[in-house]
Parts: C-alpha cells; sequence; structure tokens
C-alpha cells in the first residue's frame, strides 16, 4: 500500500501564496504520474496540474502562470506553488499518484486525505 499525506493548506488573502506538499510513503516500488486536484462545495473535483514521473507537466487553464507544480523522486514527494491566490482557488487540494507497492503486479491510483485552502477577499 501507498499513503499519501498532504500539507500546507490554510488561510491565505487574495493575492497571498501558499505551498502545498504530498508525501508518499509505504512499500513503494516505483511512482509515476503526481497530480494535485481540487474541489470546491458543490462540484465536481477537477484537475489543477499533474507532472510525470520526467517532469513533464500540465496545467488546468484557471491556474496557469500562477501555480506551479514540481517533484522530488528521492523523497516521494509533489509540491504545488500557489501564487497570487484569488478566492475562486478555495477548495480542498487533494494529492493523487500512480505507484506501484511491494507484493503488487499492476500500477494503482492513490488519493490523499486532502488540504483545506481558503482565499479570503
Amino acid at each position: 500500500q501507498v499513503q499519501l499525506v498532504e500539507s500546507g493548506g490554510g488561510l491565505v488573502q487574495a493575492g497571498g501564496s501558499l505551498r502545498l506538499s504530498c508525501a508518499a510513503s509505504g512499500r513503494i516500488i516505483s511512482i509515476n504520474a503526481m497530480g494535485w486536484y481540487r474541489q470546491a462545495p458543490g462540484n465536481q473535483r477537477d484537475l489543477v496540474a499533474s507532472i510525470t514521473g520526467s517532469g513533464k507537466t500540465s496545467y488546468a487553464d484557471s491556474v496557469k502562470g500562477r501555480f506551479t507544480i514540481s517533484r522530488d523522486n528521492a523523497k516521494n514527494t509533489v509540491y504545488l506553488q500557489m501564487n497570487n491566490l484569488k478566492p475562486e482557488d478555495t477548495a480542498v487540494y487533494y494529492c493523487r499518484a500512480t505507484a506501484q507497492a511491494m507484493g503488487d503486479m499492476v500500477l494503482r491510483l492513490y488519493w490523499g486525505q486532502g488540504t483545506q485552502v481558503t482565499v479570503s477577499s
């Protein structure tokens, strides 16, 4: 099994910054793509940004130029640097990883528990 633990959420004023972290732990053989999703009340969970094992990134149009995703493969950790935050960025942010655990023959999707980001106007 693989566990994902997010941290770094909180309350910030519009225009401010936050940095989210997501650390993967467990009996990990490999981690492929990692990503950040968010879900606001009443909305579906949407992709914010993703990064492949080789470092290729992609972003939702709404965050391009403001958010940066990165990863540290040695630490099995993915980051989301969020700048110029807007009230509409308010949501629970979830980390997701595609990984293979020891004893498992396939890659599986894993989710973190989520971290709240609230941006006040």
